[in-house]
């Protein structure tokens, strides 16, 4: 049964998205009371996908909803990456307990699908989930918004958040195209998942090429692995919802590859998870709209580079639904005020990420792997980790008073 918390019980909140952010956010407001709806055009919570991180603060946050120790049970547990070149010689080592947990690869480190489903489970009982729908009209009133669905039926919603990624749905609706919104980064990512025959467990192997790279890691206790591409690139026009298309776009920007990457190329078509888009940013004025909010990648995406899309989401879900149940009519506005300083201190690193991510020539190629390993010392991985300390910190987390676990 749905909880009351100062009357928010008959407020009705409608998510769009069903990823990390929507059920992120479901799970506060209905500690508060409010009565949630989260909408998602996926027929069920989807399996698989990247690796994501929580860091810095987004771990106290999983701490106060009582779900750090799920979170950690389902991580990936690699203890770290070994950077390879052509030849399969090492070039560099990255560990998971550098920069106290929160470096390149982070302590908490989990499947994107994996992370849902965990988020899906604490919130299924008191949250109405409708899977296979999507919004396709937004009609906003001085006491609501009426909403249109792609199923046909039409309801009534106190407040809508869109939560529902880079492409979202929700934010074209009410703000306008993406285009206005979405700057690209200059580069491309892929993941699937293939079989682990290089036998990697609680560990990863990368393959940095100019302008490209590659890399697999054991998942599942060794079970399985994950595979990346990544590809320095000027944008491209491509339908994000045609898979096969995009399979081709990585066929072509990997042609040529060494190491593994061909026999990875060969496991394109049965991958069972494939995802491909664009590193980019979204940049806007404000994330919200009336009753129109905007929350994770939909409202500041970071950029994948940035290695902190998942943790804003759940600091922006805590801080969401705490700004709402103390004041529902100004609660959209408090927490863009309480988010946008850390917001943009992410996307000043996601940016600063890009411009070093992928080598320009054989001898930047050298000179990262330098890099890398002289990060390691101490003096210098200290002065690293005060940096992303500064970043991943980089909010003071207020303390909203919220009812005992319904």
């Amino acid at each position: 049964m749905r909880g009351t918390f100062q009357g928010m019980a008959d407020t009705k909140i409608l998510i769009s998205g069903a990823s990390v952010a929507g059920p992120a956010l479901a799970f506060w407001l209905t500690r508060y009371g409010f009565e949630v709806t989260v909408v998602e055009r996926a027929p069920s919570p989807r399996p698989g996908g990247q690796a994501v991180d929580l860091r810095g603060t987004a771990k106290e946050v999983a701490r106060r909803m009582g779900l750090d120790g799920r979170i950690r049970e389902a991580c990936t547990d690699t203890k770290g990456e070994t950077l390879v070149d052509r030849k399969n010689r090492t070039k560099a080592t990255i560990r998971a307990d550098d920069f106290d947990g929160d470096g390149v690869v982070a302590e908490i480190e989990i499947l994107r699908g994996d992370l849902t489903d965990v988020l899906y489970e604490a919130t299924r009982e008191t949250t109405e989930y409708v899977f296979g729908d999507r919004i396709t009209a937004l009609d906003e009133r001085a006491d609501g918004v009426d909403v249109t669905f792609a199923g046909g039926s039409r309801r009534t919603f106190d407040m809508v958040i869109g939560a529902d990624g880079l492409h979202s749905g929700v934010r074209a609706l009410a703000f306008g195209e993406e285009s206005r919104y979405v700057r690209h980064l200059g580069s491309y990512l892929a993941f699937f998942t293939v079989p682990n025959r290089l036998g990697l467990r609680n560990w990863a192997i990368g393959f940095d090429d100019v302008g490209r790279s590659a890399g697999i890691r054991g998942i599942r206790d060794g079970d399985e692995a994950m595979a990346y591409f990544g590809f320095a690139s000027e944008k491209v026009d491509y339908d994000y919802r045609d898979v096969e298309a995009q399979k081709e776009l990585v066929r072509g920007f990997a042609a040529g590859m060494e190491w593994e990457a061909p026999w990875l190329l060969e496991r394109l078509d049965d991958a069972p998870d494939f995802y491909f888009d664009s590193c980019a940013q979204v940049i806007m004025e404000s994330w919200s709209r009336g009753r129109i909010g905007l929350l994770g990648d939909a409202a500041f995406c970071p950029s994948p580079l940035s290695g902190q899309g998942t943790s804003l989401a759940f600091v922006g879900a805590y801080v969401l639904a705490g700004e709402l149940a103390a004041d529902l009519d100004g609660g959209l506005k408090r927490y863009e005020a309480v988010m946008r300083e850390f917001v943009e201190k992410t996307q000043e690193m996601g940016r600063a990420n890009a411009e070093s991510i992928f080598a320009k020539s054989r001898t930047a190629l050298r000179m990262r792997y330098l890099m890398l390993r002289v990060m390691r010392l101490k003096p210098v991985a200290a002065l690293a980790s005060r940096k992303m300390r500064d970043v991943v910190n980089g909010i003071d987390l207020p303390d909203y008073p919220t009812p005992p676990r319904i």
